[in-house]
């Protein structure tokens, strides 16, 4: 760590553009701010009780020297090599979790009348799906508008899921179609299509190409990538449950040829509240952060198991960190000077943990990493020109708001 703080944090802006080996994108988003200095910036023993600023458990060792995680993170610790907890991320949203959740996705606050594109869509608009018969981007969550497209328009949204072995709703052909008869009717819609005027409209266009992504989707190839039953029943319960069989299903998406999937842990809360651990939300805690440990070791090393690790980036992000400090019940409010997220695999150089923090996770000491530098190391991993400008109609807007990826990560 002494050796990468003497490093210089970002690649000139003249010198050559960083390009990585991804070719795929995991991410997995914590819903409600997760607490750095309780996951994976562990700082002195704080007493919620006694009003003495700290951590609410304990620190364990990694498999990185000088690098450690929460108790309750003991497999992530084992495989922090495969790792980069970077805990300098920083923005200026404080109090609202709407405001910070979006600036998460689209990289930028809200400014003025752009719909900004969120991270997925802009992947899905620089790369495209790895197959044919799969979409370039799939959203296991919630459907909102911090996810969506923004002025790239509807072709690069995301398809929802909604079950893990059910694929998404609408396109499972009904029982009562058979394969023939549905054969028949893509035939006769084809003999109509060549029949019909070029359409010029954007949104016919964008619908067509909408209907055709929608048969290629509802085909078998695509949709046995929900049959989880297949995997082995070992593997599966080594994932956990519903969160980690979502992971387990990014997992099987990444090989269908998907190119971005988000994966949002905060569905049915073991604790009751979710990372948003205000007052008495901080008691179970940890049955959150080890759901968490359990899903991501398991997808980490199911990835490098099948030789997908360096291809595919894992990503964990949140709207922002939890200070040091205990609140009048005992849990925490809402921090985004100073907060982590972390990077997996990807083929990066990972060294456990980057950036550092005062004695109580609440002030950046060096290696700062503002969200746009946090995308573009995302941009950067995936060979996407993180220095480039999209269009909104004439008016250009740069694809990471000036962001420049963490040199020090790329080999």
């Amino acid at each position: 760590m002494a050796g990468m703080a003497a490093t210089p944090l970002f690649a000139e802006s003249n010198a050559p553009l960083i390009q990585g080996q991804a070719e795929h994108v995991i991410s997995i988003w914590l819903g409600g701010g997760m607490g750095q200095i309780d996951t994976f910036d562990p700082k002195r023993k704080g007493d919620p009780a006694k009003k003495v600023a700290g951590s609410y458990y304990d620190a364990i060792p990694t498999a990185v020297d000088g690098v450690q995680v929460c108790e309750f993170l003991p497999k992530m610790a084992g495989i922090m090599d495969r790792v980069t907890a970077v805990r300098t991320v920083h923005h200026s949203v404080i109090d609202e979790h709407a405001a910070a959740t979006n600036w998460m996705h689209v990289g930028r606050p809200v400014s003025g009348t752009v719909v900004y594109p969120s991270l997925g869509s802009i992947i899905a608009h620089e790369r495209g799906a790895a197959s044919e018969s799969a979409p370039p981007y799939v959203l296991i969550g919630y459907p909102n508008s911090s996810r969506g497209p923004g002025f790239l328009g509807a072709q690069h949204s995301y398809l929802y899921l909604t079950e893990t072995g059910r694929g998404p709703a609408g396109l499972s052909r009904p029982d009562a179609i058979l394969p023939e008869r549905q054969a028949r009717r893509e035939q006769y819609l084809t003999e109509l299509r060549a029949v019909q005027p070029e359409a010029h409209d954007k949104r016919l266009t964008d619908y067509e190409a909408a209907a055709r992504l929608s048969m290629r989707l509802s085909g078998p190839e695509f949709m046995r990538s929900f049959e989880l039953d297949n995997e082995p029943a070992e593997l599966r319960e080594a994932y956990g449950g519903e969160f980690g069989q979502r992971c387990l299903l990014s997992r099987r998406l990444v090989e269908r040829g998907v190119r971005f999937i988000e994966v949002s842990h905060n569905l049915n809360f073991l604790n009751g509240a979710g990372w948003d651990v205000h007052n008495r939300g901080i008691l179970d805690q940890h049955k959150l952060i080890a759901e968490m440990d359990d899903a991501v070791s398991a997808l980490i090393l199911d990835l490098e198991a099948k030789k997908l690790l360096d291809k595919t980036l894992v990503v964990i992000t949140t709207e922002f960190g939890r200070p040091p400090q205990f609140d009048g019940g005992g849990g925490r409010g809402h921090q985004g000077s100073a907060f982590t997220c972390v990077l997996a695999g990807g083929g990066l150089k990972h060294c456990g943990a980057y950036g550092e923090t005062n004695e109580l996770s609440q002030k950046i000491v060096s290696s700062p990493v503002s969200v746009p530098d946090f995308f573009a190391t995302i941009h950067a991993s995936l060979g996407i020109d993180y220095s480039k400008s999209l269009y909104d109609g004439d008016r250009p807007v740069p694809v990471t708001d000036g962001g420049q990826p963490i040199a020090a990560l790329f080999g």
